[in-house]
Parts: C-alpha cells; structure tokens; sequence
C-alpha cells in the first residue's frame, strides 16, 4: 500500500491562498507615462502587451504535485521474515585432484566425490533459511569464493560452477581453517560455525593445521569435520578386479582432533547416503533460527509528482518557443503557395 513518510507536509497546500489573501492589492499609479516619441507617431507604432500570468487552475496543478512529493510518497511492500539474530555458517570445500575419484554412487550410477557432494551439499545449503553461509574453495591455498551472504542461491550457484584442479591439485586444510576463523574475527554476536569437507589430509599451505586449530580455539569457533570417500572401491588391473581402499590418504584423526578440541563433530561420509545423513543431523546440532522478525521493504514514489511537476515547467517554458516556430512554418507553406 502507499504511505507518506512526511504527511503534515500536506499542510502546506493551502499556504498560496493564504499569502494572496494576505497581500495588499495593487493599486495603479497615476503618475504621467513619458514616452520618447510625439502623440501624433502613436498611430504608427504597434503596441505591444504581454500577459504570461499562469492560469489558476494550471498553478493549482503544479503546487499540488509539488506538495505531493514533499509528502515523500512510498510504496509499503509484502512483509519478508529477517533472522532475529545473526547465524553465520562458512563452507570449506576440499577441491583437490583426489575429488575427482569416482567411489561415490548417486541415483543408481557411479560418480566422483566432487558431484557427490555438489548435489547433497546444494540441499543442505537451500534448507538454511535464515543463515549467513559463506563459501571457501581450498587445495594447494584457500580462496574464499563467496562471503557471508543471506543469499543462498547464489553460494549454492558458486558451489555448482566449482570445478576440481580450480585451485590446484594438493590440500592446504589449516589456511582454509586459518580463512574461515580470519573471516569471523569482526563478527561479535555470530555463532562462528565452519564446516570442512575434505577426502585427504594437509599437504600444501602456509599454516598448519595445528596452528590453524590454535586460532579456531582462541576465538571459539566451532568445526564440524566431514571426511569423504568410500572405504572399499574394485579396481581393475593387469591381473583382474582388486578391491582397494580409496581413503587410505583420509587423516581421520586430525579432523576428529580439529572437531573435538573445536566443541565440534566429526562425520564420515562414505557414500551418498551417510552423506544426506550427516548433513541432517549438522541441522539438529545446529538448528536454523526459528523466530524470525519482519521487514517491509519502502520503495520511494516521491520522484513520479515532482517529474511531472518538472515536466510542465519545462513545456510551459518552451512554449512561446514552439508557437513562434509553428507560426514560422506556417507562414512559410502560405508564402510557398
């Protein structure tokens, strides 16, 4: 609906009416006219009068549009829920070159462990209404690819358009952890929750895990460690099919340290359906904010009476212009003819 941000300004309608009645009449002089001519050249001269006083109605017209932007018209739109507190939530993604193992299975057929995740990670991320979510990319060093954000299909979007080799082929988990914390630090009121999915352990990078760990800890922030890949994979060889462990490089027990040392958990996920199972039970321990506050977005009108207000002007200011032209043509088609 439209509301008026400044509505007593209304007041001021009747304010020219007001100041003519107030205003003492004008009273003709009869002072003698001079003129620098004898009366008897009067008869060849051409007298000239010239009446541009605005038409009441005409100014009634552009005081009211005036008065009507000064109201500050707006439109009041559909009210939309805000979060009543600030729920943060950052995303670190392992993009190494052991991602694109296909040990994962996904609607009946085989993929990697990156499209794996891509699809059940989306889900995870459209279900957290509410939620600042940022999202960081890591291999051989960590990138945040999209800051904290309410928007989530857009961190969804940047997760999707993630390609494995986009950063390198190694894991630098301690810069991603290091990223993360670095990221929280001007977020007083925020519940500082990372978590990191990843299938190896730390091979690359400029801090340590441990001493990425240090940092996490010093400023409370919570990680929940999710290791990836299947524990038994059939492999084809020379001699025939072997079965193999694909996770043999997974160090479970540094990411069980970061998560326990952090107040957090570790998962591991070991096919698509652990997968979905975990990402429901990160929604329990870390439940989305129920009670929400409403906002009304205001959409100012003001700029629609005062343009058309300026428009008038403007057209009645050309108009001597355009009548002088239009008498020019058309005195010029009569002397063609």
């Amino acid at each position: 609906m439209i509301t008026f941000a400044w509505p007593w300004l209304a007041l001021c309608l009747p304010l020219p009416f007001i100041v003519a009645k107030l205003l003492p009449a004008r009273t003709q002089s009869n002072a003698a006219l001079k003129v620098p001519f004898r009366l008897g050249e009067i008869g060849s001269r051409q007298v000239i009068t010239n009446n541009r006083s605005l038409p009441i109605p005409l100014f009634v017209v552009l005081w009211g549009l005036f008065v009507l932007a000064l109201t500050r018209p707006q439109w009041l739109g559909e009210p939309a829920p805000v979060a009543s507190e600030s729920r943060e939530m950052m995303i670190a993604v392992d993009l190494s070159g052991s991602m694109q193992i296909e040990d994962m299975e996904l609607n009946g057929r085989q993929v990697n462990r990156l499209v794996m995740l891509k699809k059940l990670l989306g889900e995870f991320i459209e279900r957290r209404q509410g939620d600042r979510l940022g999202l960081i990319l890591f291999a051989d060093d960590a990138y945040m690819q999209t800051p904290m954000t309410y928007d989530r299909h857009t961190v969804r979007q940047m997760l999707d358009e993630a390609v494995i080799g986009l950063v390198g082929q190694k894991t630098a988990i301690g810069d991603a952890i290091a990223l993360s914390v670095k990221r929280f630090l001007n977020k007083e009121d925020s519940n500082r929750v990372l978590l990191l999915l990843t299938d190896g352990q730390n091979t690359s990078g400029k801090i340590t895990p441990e001493q990425a760990l240090e940092v996490a800890v010093a400023n409370d922030v919570t990680i929940y460690t999710i290791g990836i890949g299947a524990e038994v994979m059939m492999e084809r060889s020379l001699f025939g099919n072997r079965k193999v462990n694909p996770s043999r490089d997974l160090d479970e027990d540094s990411l069980r340290n970061i998560a326990n040392k952090t107040q957090g958990s570790y998962f591991r996920a070991t096919d698509s359906a652990s997968m979905s199972n975990i990402y429901q039970l990160l929604d329990q321990l870390e439940p989305v904010e129920q009670e929400q506050q409403q906002m009304r977005p205001l959409t100012a009108l003001y700029y629609y009476p005062l343009a058309l207000m300026l428009s008038i002007i403007l057209f009645l200011c050309l108009l001597p212009s355009l009548q002088a032209a239009t008498r020019s043509f058309l005195n010029w088609q009569t002397e063609r003819k």
